[in-house]
């Protein structure tokens, strides 16, 4: 029997990544703003884990209460059609169709009122369920704001530089390592938003987790192409030496 571990994300096991990444910047960045970021993070996979349970889960109180109103509107309306004399149906053509156009009116009423009710849990977790997953998309685009300043080009020879361009502290390695853990800060915040797309069944929200995840993989190759500059740049430093 194979283990359903290999099969979908695991909320718990995201958040120990997320963790473990924690520890990993925290002890060479600790107290920077990157690692602030990903302590935050820590705290949306506890809600994104039990938010996205709660979403997975029927609402048996709403779902009653919209079983009690489709049953007594249907009751409503049989109880109405009791009080119908259909012997007084006229048998001349526009007469009999006006009655059925009425009947048919009435009953199209009845199925756009059934199918609403029954649409509420839907869309009310899905409200929820968007909700959540702008905040992923904010915490995105706070991560890509740390990395904008973080430029490759402070270690060429030939830089030439102006009163206004960003300061860096960072060595060549530590600037590739601050740039390769956004890039898994995105790749995780991406995973975040996933399990909303793994535990509803729900377009709407299935759209809104693949425009996370295509904006935090295109985000995160911005990064590599930085990554694959200092890197080159420092072969290219050791084969002169």
């Amino acid at each position: 029997m194979s283990d359903d571990l290999y099969r979908e994300l695991d909320a718990g096991r995201l958040k120990k990544t997320i963790s473990k990444l924690y520890q990993r910047i925290d002890d060479r960045f600790e107290g920077r703003g990157i690692a602030k970021i990903c302590a935050t993070l820590i705290d949306v996979a506890d809600h994104v884990k039990i938010e996205s349970l709660l979403l997975n889960r029927p609402n048996w109180v709403l779902r009653f209460f919209v079983g009690f109103i489709i049953l007594l509107g249907i009751l409503v309306f049989v109880y109405v059609g009791t009080f119908v004399n259909f012997s007084s149906f006229s048998n001349e053509a526009p007469k009999l169709v006006q009655s059925v156009e009425q009947i048919f009116n009435s009953l199209m009423l009845l199925g756009l009122g059934l199918a609403f009710l029954i649409s509420i849990e839907t869309r009310l977790k899905r409200a929820r369920a968007l909700k959540d997953l702008h905040e992923l998309r904010s915490v995105v685009h706070v991560i890509d704001m740390h990395q904008l300043t973080k430029d490759p080009s402070v270690f060429l020879v030939d830089r030439v530089v102006t009163k206004h361009s960003p300061a860096s502290d960072l060595s060549r390695f530590e600037m590739v390592r601050y740039l390769d853990y956004c890039s898994e800060m995105l790749s995780l915040t991406a995973k975040l938003a996933a399990l909303y797309g793994q535990n509803m069944n729900d377009n709407v929200v299935v759209d809104a987790v693949s425009d996370i995840e295509l904006l935090a993989g295109n985000l995160s190759r911005k990064i590599w192409q930085k990554i694959t500059i200092l890197e080159t740049h420092n072969l290219s430093l050791v084969a002169k030496t």
